[in-house]
């Protein structure tokens, strides 16, 4: 019995061993669901604070590598979007969702000094109720306190359950059909500067036999010509068909320029696409690895393959179609021509190759790096001293950049797209690993001091960004409800939350209004914690 004893205390010993059993129970405890709930990723961060009580360690290094890699992750995926919603209507979601953040902020300090809680706990507080792992790990860093993980730990399951009551019961509350109000009110996908499609009656007679080509709708700013009608026959518009006096086309565009358009032409009739059997108008999904980062122009598909792509729907924002953009995976393209040919282009996009999904370690090695280094780079705020961006915030920073654009010398941020929930996740319970069993050391004792006062911060920390962003949304941005909660949900990080919505609703308008305000809110989580560190 003694040699057995002695052979667990000496496994015990070792770190990597207590780190693959927290990883373990952790994973196991975070599978278990209760009323379709559950802890997730976050199962590791309790069963290390359990293992960090009984006076077990990870090394922090290990806690380090994985906060990096974690962080990388995020940014390499948030990166495309976060920038191209920057340049949208799009934003308007962003905005809402920083400003979630910011009111969260702004009430943990009001808690923190009303109810005399130490700097580093309402930190903790804080993210537990956003449900905010990033924000976690550049609070961790930010203060260098373990406290931070024990607020995070007491307030994350209020955080989780708060918003699903919220969504849940707000439109019960109100009385609101939601879909009548969704419809009342314009969406994410179709607004003001989404593409309209109009009919022009040619009558120009400078026009007469050109071709399609021939009019230069560059100089119209994206404005596509999809089909032609002629008397009771619908044609497929290439460059090369030929129109005439007397024609009707059908364009695509944005209203200022399709009225430019129609003025040179002729002059706009009503809608009308009879007898126009053969002509389709297909939504494909772009998915094959080879053609993200082309141009709509480089695939040349109205010449190969006699297919017009109208408008490209990104990151729940319609555009009019542009040759010049570079495609994204998951883009979606409005494409008009026959049924066959739009079967040609649908496998075209979604071709995937049989290769293996494969980390690419030196792009990856050099995005920690430059992420580092920049994270090391002090910054002096006015009044507030001097921050760093730390081995947090510095790979956010350049993962960001660097997955934008794709690409920056030898380092390829697209191969990561089918890896970096890998990456992600395994970053993630390393960083939980280390923070928990830190945190457990001191956990008995902070309960024992804080138990209340810590639950009733949590909840008010919780509860009023919900409120504030409810009431932006609804009444200062005039969203629909489900475009306000969807909103909400991303500026509070919490999926479970979408997934209460998305079972009240049959549309996915929530779901995309969630993917907006996310990757803003994400970011602002990160960064948020080091300036707060110098008000509380």
């Amino acid at each position: 019995m003694n040699q057995i004893m002695e052979s667990i205390t000496a496994f015990l010993n070792q770190p990597i061993f207590v780190l693959i059993l927290i990883l373990c129970a952790g994973s196991w405890l975070g599978q278990l669901s209760v009323k379709g709930l559950s802890l997730g990723a976050s199962g590791v961060l309790f069963a290390a604070m359990v293992a960090g009580h009984f006076g077990f360690r990870v090394p922090s290094i290990v806690q380090e590598l994985g906060l990096s890699l974690f962080i990388t992750a995020v940014g390499l995926q948030a990166g495309p979007r976060f920038f191209n919603m920057m340049r949208t209507k799009g934003l308007q979601y962003g905005v809402m969702g920083v400003l979630i953040v910011i009111s969260g902020g702004l009430t943990t300090i009001a808690v923190s000094r009303l109810l005399d809680l130490p700097g580093a706990l309402s930190l903790g507080l804080m993210n537990g109720a956003m449900t905010s792992t990033p924000g976690l790990a550049a609070a961790i860093e930010a203060t260098q306190d373990a406290s931070v993980s024990v607020g995070y730990g007491i307030a994350y399951p209020f955080g989780v359950v708060s918003v699903i009551l919220f969504v849940q019961l707000l439109p019960r509350l109100l009385k609101i059909d939601l879909k009548k109000d969704m419809e009342a009110t314009s969406g994410p996908i179709r607004n003001n500067e989404s593409p309209e499609v109009i009919t022009i009656e040619v009558k120009n007679p400078a026009l007469e036999k050109k071709k399609i080509a021939e009019l230069e709708l560059s100089k119209y700013d994206s404005v596509v010509i999809s089909r032609v009608i002629r008397d009771k026959r619908t044609i497929i518009a290439l460059g090369d068909t030929i129109i005439a006096c007397g024609d009707r086309l059908v364009a695509v565009g944005q209203h200022e320029q399709l009225e430019k358009l129609a003025a040179d032409v002729g002059e706009i009739v009503p809608n009308r696409f009879d007898n126009a059997d053969h002509v389709k108008i297909r939504k494909i999904i772009v998915q094959a690895d080879e053609l993200v980062g082309k141009t709509i122009a480089e695939l040349n598909l109205r010449r190969l393959y006699g297919v017009t792509v109208t408008r490209i729907e990104r990151a729940g924002i319609e555009y009019p179609q542009n040759p010049k953009w570079r495609l994204e995976r998951g883009d979606v393209l409005t494409a008009v021509s026959s049924e066959d040919r739009l079967n040609q282009v649908e496998k075209l996009f979604d071709r995937k190759h049989l290769s293996p999904i494969n980390v690419h370690m030196l792009s990856l090695s050099f995005i920690l790096l430059i992420g580092v280094l920049i994270g090391m780079i002090p910054i002096p705020l006015p009044g507030l001293g001097t921050i760093r961006l730390g081995v947090a915030g510095g790979p956010l920073f350049a993962a960001l950049v660097i997955g934008h654009f794709g690409k920056f010398g030898p380092i390829h941020a697209r191969y990561y797209q089918p890896s970096a929930q890998v990456v992600r996740d395994i970053g993630l319970v390393l960083f939980l690993a280390g923070a928990g069993t830190a945190a457990g050391a001191g956990l008995a004792d902070v309960l024992r001091e804080e138990g209340l006062r810590l639950i009733i911060g949590g909840a008010i920390i919780s509860v009023m960004p919900m409120i504030v962003g409810y009431v932006l949304g609804r009444y200062v941005f005039r969203m629909s409800v489900i475009h306000a909660l969807g909103t909400l949900c991303g500026g509070m990080t919490s999926t479970p939350g979408l997934g209460a919505l998305n079972q009240m609703s049959d549309s996915e308008e929530g779901a995309i209004t969630y993917a907006a305000a996310y990757p803003f809110a994400l970011i602002m989580m990160a960064v948020l914690p080091q300036i707060l560190v110098h008000l509380i």
